[in-house]
């Protein structure tokens, strides 16, 4: 009986794509138990033409632990595999050719495919826009505050700064965003309401770009995905992918902070410690609440969508893992000096 339940199981594909890891997790689609996961550092970090304050990532590095976090995965399993999801990290910005973003290669493992024609991922840590830059810009329609890292404000900064960058370009988004486009060969990429709010220039009440404040400020709206609610289906798998079968349905990728939340609140009453590479405390508002029409510059709390029209109240800091990590590596570098060698046991 357990071998034919096991036979007749399907399965879920998760990703996760992070800023510092990629993790990937096999889900049983009835009982939701995890049946396989793995993890892999992407060392995807470089240096920036554009200065220290910049900080970007190295495409192709993020797609090689994605696809070997995949074919890692027992085969048998991923070939029941029924859909995929995929999270990531928010308010950054990749630009790619649309229909020529990546290259399908076949072997004897499968289908997998390589980025091309892509720019850098440029992160949410990324400093380049000053507060004097973002002052300069025409303030969005929104209940969020813009910041320096998220997607518009970037893009507005190569539009001021670099023009000629953005020329190689027809489409953008969140790293998780390219991933979808480029497993169901989307001509325009989409994205769900929790990644374009957090870009900026979104208003979350009408579900809508500012693409009037946007185009008289001459920002390439053409740039700008087309937005859907969290957990619709972006599209199909174009290929076999290490045992995944074509035509697998892929959802919109959903932001990493919600999809962190949903997986650890069994009430709605709950309240969520989230400690990732930053780190966040969260509860979900009743159903019906909606966010004032204008930020607050001085509030300790910001609102962002979840899911089914509900918002999420949140107080965040920059500091969490980020800064675990380099403690770490500081007392790597004081037993290195020390001469006690860099081997660190937790309990």
């Amino acid at each position: 009986m357990k071998m034919s339940l096991q036979a007749s199981s399907q399965y879920v594909l998760g990703l996760d794509v992070g800023t510092s890891s990629i993790k990937v997790v096999l889900v049983e689609a009835e009982s939701r138990a995890v049946v396989d996961s793995q993890m892999k550092e992407t060392k995807a970090d470089i240096s920036s033409l554009e200065g220290d304050k910049c900080r970007e990532q190295d495409v192709a590095r993020i797609v090689l632990a994605i696809n070997s976090c995949v074919a890692a995965l027992p085969r048998e399993r991923l070939r029941k595999v029924v859909r995929i999801g995929v999270s990531g990290q928010m308010h950054g910005v990749v630009f790619w050719k649309s229909e020529e973003g990546c290259i399908w290669q076949g072997g004897e493992i499968g289908f997998t495919f390589q980025p091309k024609k892509t720019s850098h991922l440029i992160t949410w840590q990324d400093g380049r826009c000053s507060r004097e830059f973002l002052n300069s810009l025409t303030q969005p329609d929104s209940h969020l505050s813009l910041a320096t890292g998220f997607g518009c404000a970037t893009i507005f900064w190569y539009k001021r700064n670099r023009p000629q960058f953005l020329e190689s370009y027809n489409a953008a988004g969140t790293i998780h965003d390219y991933v979808v486009a480029v497993l169901c060969g989307l001509k325009r990429p989409l994205m769900s309401t929790q990644n374009a709010a957090s870009w900026g220039y979104f208003n979350t009440r009408c579900g809508t770009w500012n693409l009037q404040i946007l185009q008289d400020s001459g920002f390439p709206t053409c740039l700008l995905p087309v937005v859907v609610e969290p957990g619709a289906i972006a599209g199909k798998t174009v290929h076999e992918w290490y045992g995944v079968p074509e035509r697998t349905e892929v959802g919109v990728a959903l932001g990493d902070f919600q999809c962190s939340v949903y997986s650890c609140m069994t009430e709605t009453t709950d309240a969520i410690l989230n400690i990732s590479t930053s780190a966040q405390l969260t509860f979900a508002l009743n159903p019906g609440f909606q966010p004032p029409a204008r930020p607050n510059p001085t509030a300790s709390i910001a609102y962002f969508p979840y899911f089914d029209g509900i918002y999420l109240v949140v107080a965040a800091a920059l500091n969490g893992g980020n800064v675990l990590a380099s403690f770490i590596e500081m007392l790597k570098q004081w037993m290195q000096e020390l001469g006690g060698g860099s081997r660190i046991l937790t309990r």
